[in-house]
């Protein structure tokens, strides 16, 4: 006989967002997107669900085994909850904005939902901030969204931020120039190509070490574009921001699979005690738009969730409690100036105790706030 559940009982994947963090939360996504507007890039708001063809259609496309698809009963046609939004943003740069000036900025905040978790991160519903610059091919894009994400990082007060890139289409590169398929894979695995993949792999490290190492091999010539752009990147990333600590790793492919090109992850250290946060959010380059007719694009997701763990504590506010008959005028230049206020709805013989059940700092007696506890 099933049991009735406990009416706090989510599913899995779920969690409930209550006081203060649910406060901290929206305050984190306003200032995220306050320094992506600061930086150019426009905000758009796409819908929840869209249908499956156009959801899943270029970039959507890797994220298909992640979408909740449903009947949509008023048209009767199916449709997926979305559980990224870069591919929204990209049909929305190609359809709605597609006489718009390139190249173009576009930024987002919103709530994605995924079929299941990873153990890295069990969350199945994720807030995500990002922003996306649409038509821009060269590494100047590259190094913007870089440095727009990490501005927007550090404005927050996260702390020992650092980047790991990745370069996901290298190893594609190297295993086409030696044609490593079927048996050709074995034979090339244990010769030339073999030793070339073994370096690689022992190349990651810090940037400059990463970079001095690829130098050094004899990369194929689309292999070789690639450590090339890296270089430009890296080279600007430095000039633009100095204090990001980056590292390389030439062979793992950390983005999301629509991915085409030099990729990035931030990450942040906790307390010694919890250990390391997690990844704070990714980026990277993509084609956007009809794949037919692609246009060069590049960005980055934060995920909220992670980055409420890596901020330092948050000071609690100030909140005093109003006594009935509380000067009106008196509440509004306390509320002007920062204090929370929470007004007393029925008389109570001690107002101090009172506001510290409430869970107040001060009461107001008088003109002033008096601290209590």
């Amino acid at each position: 006989m099933n049991e009735t559940a406990h009416p706090a009982l989510l599913p899995t994947g779920m969690h409930d967002l209550l006081p203060p963090e649910a406060e901290i939360e929206a305050v984190v996504v306003a200032q995220l997107m306050a320094t992506l507007t600061a930086h150019g890039y426009q905000r758009v708001k796409p819908p929840l669900v869209e249908f499956e063809e156009t959801l899943l259609s270029g970039a959507g496309a890797a994220m298909a085994t992640s979408t909740f698809r449903m009947m949509d009963p008023v048209s009767h046609r199916m449709i997926g909850v979305r559980a990224d939004m870069t591919p929204q943003i990209a049909r929305v740069a190609a359809t709605r904005l597609g006489g718009a000036p390139r190249p173009l900025r576009l930024s987002y905040a919103g709530q994605v939902l995924r079929v299941r978790g990873s153990e890295i991160r069990p969350e199945r519903q994720i807030g995500q901030v990002g922003a996306e610059l649409i038509g821009a091919a060269g590494p100047a894009a590259d190094v913007e969204a870089i440095a727009v994400a990490g501005a927007a990082l550090a404005a927050l007060g996260v702390s020992d931020l650092t980047m790991d890139i990745t370069l996901p289409t290298l190893v594609p590169a190297i295993v086409e120039a030696y044609g490593m398929g079927g048996d050709a894979a074995v034979n090339a695995l244990a010769g030339q190509a073999g030793k070339l993949l073994e370096r690689l792999i022992l190349a990651a490290g810090p940037a400059a070490a990463t970079l001095s190492a690829l130098d050094r091999l004899d990369l194929p010539e689309r292999a070789s574009a690639e450590r090339a752009r890296l270089g430009a990147v890296l080279d600007r990333l430095a000039a633009l921001a100095p204090e990001l600590k980056v590292t390389v790793d030439p062979v793992e492919n950390r983005g999301f699979e629509y991915h085409t090109g030099i990729s990035f992850t931030f990450f942040a250290g906790g307390p010694a005690a919890c250990g390391p946060i997690g990844e704070l959010g990714r980026g990277g380059r993509y084609e956007a738009g009809d794949p037919t007719a692609p246009e060069p694009a590049t960005g980055f997701t934060l995920y909220t969730d992670t980055i409420l763990r890596a901020l330092p504590e948050a000071r609690a506010p100030r909140r005093v409690l109003l006594p009935l008959g509380a000067d009106h005028g008196r509440a509004e230049a306390l509320r002007a100036t920062g204090w929370v206020t929470l007004a007393a709805l029925e008389p109570k013989d001690d107002w101090r105790a009172e506001a510290v059940r409430l869970g107040c700092t001060h009461v107001l007696e008088g003109e002033m706030p008096v601290a209590v506890g």
